[in-house]
Formats: structure tokens, sequence, C-alpha cells
């Protein structure tokens, strides 16, 4: 018998484990993969963004209205991220836009480290173990040496959301866990591509990105860049407004953010009446590229009269999210409604669930894995709290 057994090697997981070996538990880790954070080491190789530096309320703003969510941030804040991974030998620093990363640019090296603390803290390892459920109040789990058992005081639940099912995030633990009666959130994509079917004369603008340009969905407003691919339009300024436009407000751009529609045709009125329409959008607009191609894209029924206003004001026309499992995140998952304020399981005492398999989402940016990593924290803590305290009725 162990006193807590995680589900789940990513750094949620991680988290928790470290938490709890922390405040002295026993505590396995296990992980249906032959290796640990294949979705975090994926992340940082276009550089592991940790979190944002920025004001708390900004920071705990960036996850929305998962009011539940807010006490579990400010617990273990941005700030507390990044005095982690010093605390882990790790230099950061700090982009212009105030993201933090690590100064090697990679995830490898902190898990590395960060698995070599975890060894010393006598925590377990156990790879390529895939979860399949209970036996009366034994977790089961299939190997290539059969069926394992372990019990334990605790489970935290760890398992990721449902995307990029080959790293690990399948969501296939859903139905273990509906048919134990939990509360489940549909899982839908977060931080994606959408899909435009392009005319044969956005072929030359493929790869090319759409900088200086606000970007409007819903409540979503911003200034931002996104890239022109071969499948539609994918980019930050994208993911930002993705669960907006995934809910179905449409996407506008506004090309020209720094001049007015007032200014931009006193600059069209300059030119001769005879202007071509390319013209007027080269020289009055002054636009090219890529943006000039969009202009024709999605406005080429709008006469000389109407360019300026387009420009301040042009509709993307879409054909929805690309495919759940291309998504950087998901939401959905496990229901606030099934957890308690410790994030325990409600119908399932002992058992709490930690990370992105919690319904909760964010924007790219370093919000991600600093939820994963407050989420790991909280849920440690709670079960140590559990285990040591009357509230886990003596069971250690």
């Amino acid at each position: 018998m162990i006193d807590l057994c995680v589900i789940g090697a990513g750094p949620a997981g991680l988290m928790a484990a470290e938490t709890a070996a922390a405040r002295g538990l026993s505590v396995m880790v296990v992980d249906a993969k032959p290796s640990f954070g294949r979705k975090f080491l994926m992340a940082g190789k276009s550089g592991l963004n940790l979190t944002k530096d920025e004001s708390l309320k900004d920071f705990i703003d960036a996850f929305g209205d998962a009011d539940w969510l807010k006490p579990i941030l400010k617990a273990f804040d941005n700030q507390a991220v990044m005095q982690w991974v010093k605390d882990l030998d790790q230099e950061i620093f700090t982009g212009s836009s105030g993201r933090v990363f690590p100064k090697v640019m990679k995830a490898s090296p902190l898990l590395r480290v960060w698995l070599a603390r975890l060894t010393d803290m006598d925590v377990e390892f156990q790879r390529g173990w895939r979860w399949a459920g209970w036996r009366d109040e034994s977790l089961v789990f299939d190997t290539t040496d059969g069926a394992q058992i372990v019990d334990c005081h605790a489970t935290v639940l760890a398992l990721g959301g449902a995307s990029w099912a080959r790293l690990g995030s399948d969501g296939l633990w859903a139905d273990l866990l509906a048919d134990r009666g939990v509360a489940m959130a549909p899982f839908k994509p977060a931080n994606m591509g959408f899909v435009v079917g392009w005319s044969k004369f956005m072929t030359p603008h493929f790869g090319a990105p759409i900088k200086a340009t606000r970007f409007t969905a819903g409540n979503f407003s911003a200034l931002g860049e996104c890239v022109i691919s071969e499948r539609g339009i994918e980019g930050s300024a994208i993911y930002a407004a993705s669960r907006y436009m995934r809910d179905g407000c449409p996407l506008v751009l506004d090309l020209i953010p720094d001049h007015s529609v007032s200014d931009l045709n006193a600059r069209i009125s300059k030119l001769s009446a005879k202007a071509s329409r390319a013209t007027v959008i080269r020289k009055g607009l002054k636009l090219d590229g890529a943006k000039a191609a969009l202009m024709n894209e999605f406005g080429r029924e709008a006469d000389r009269g109407e360019l300026a206003s387009l420009a301040k004001s042009l509709p993307i026309l879409h054909a929805g999210p690309r495919p759940m499992d291309e998504a950087i995140s998901t939401a959905g998952g496990v229901s606030a409604a099934a957890l308690d304020d410790r994030l325990m399981l409600t119908d399932i005492p002992s058992v709490f669930c930690a990370g992105e398999m919690l319904d909760w989402e964010a924007p790219t940016g370093g919000y991600l894995i600093s939820g994963c990593l407050a989420t790991g924290k909280w849920a440690g803590d709670a079960v140590a709290d559990f285990i040591v305290s009357p509230w886990g009725q003596g069971v250690k």
C-alpha cells in the first residue's frame, strides 16, 4: 500500500507528485508511454513558454470565467512558476511580450533535472502502464507483462486532454470516469487553427504572416498576427480568438489599425478616378502581399468606395476548426461540478484530478503550462491534507 499513485507524467502529474512527496508521502508516478512528459517536450521544440510575466489580475483574467480555478491560480501564480523553475537551477528570461522561457529554449533540460529531483525524493516511476480503471478499490494497469494492480490511499489523475493522441493525450480515460458517474463536459478543440477553402490566387501566400492587425471575434479584440497556411489560418492571434470563433462568433480583421476609415478615404481620394482596384489597395491603402491578397479573397465584390471600410473590417470566412487532435489543447473533460474545492471527485472519494483533463481553457502564451502546474500543486497539497488529517478519516 502506497500513499499516492499519480497517473499521468506531464507537468500537472509531476507537480502533484513533487508536492505530495515533499510533504512526506510515498508516491508512485505511472504513465502509459515509455517516457515521461512527451507533450511537454513537444511544446519545448518551439521554445518552452513557461508562464507570462504580468500582473496577477491580467494573468488570471486570461483563464476566462472559470471562477473555481482562480484560488488555485492565486496559490501558485506566474511568479511562483518562475521561482520554481529557478529552484531547479534553470535560467529563465522574459521576452518583449512578457512570455517567460528557459534560457536554453528547450524542455528537456528542465524535465531531466525535475525527474532527478523526484528520484531523490524517493518517488517511484512506472512507464508503459496504461490505466484500465479499477478492480474493487485497486487501480488496474495494462502492461506488456499483463495486468498490474496498485493499492494506494489516494490517486491523482493527470491524464491530459484529447489532442495529440500520439503523445499520450487521447481522452480515452473519459469513459472510465463517466462509467463511475463523474460529470463530464464534451471535449472541444482549443488553441487551434481554422479551415479556409482558399482560391488558387492565395497559393503564393501560403506561409505568409499577417502582422500588425487587430483581430476581433465576439468579446475578443486584440492586436496580433497570424499565418496563412495551405489548410487555413493559424497562429497566436487565431489561437487567442479560437474559443469565440469555435462558438460561432465571426472573425473580423482590421488590417490597418493605426488609421481611421476617413484617413484612408482621404488617401484614396488623391488617386486618379481611373486608378485600378489593385492600385487603390496598393497606393491608397498601402497594402501589399498577403494583406492585399486577403482583401481580394474576401472582398472582391467591393467597389472603390467600400475598400477603406473593408480594410478596417474584413470578414474572414472559414469552415470551422481543424480536427481536435491537431489542437494545441482542449476544453471539456471533468466538469467543475464533479469536483469539490480540493479537486477531489465527489463520486469517487480519494481520487483527485489535475491538469488539462479538467474543464478549463486558456490561450497560448505560458498560461497552459502554468494552469497545469497550479492544479497539480493544488491536488498534491489536497492529497497530503486528505491522508494526514481527519478529513481523510485517518487513512495514514
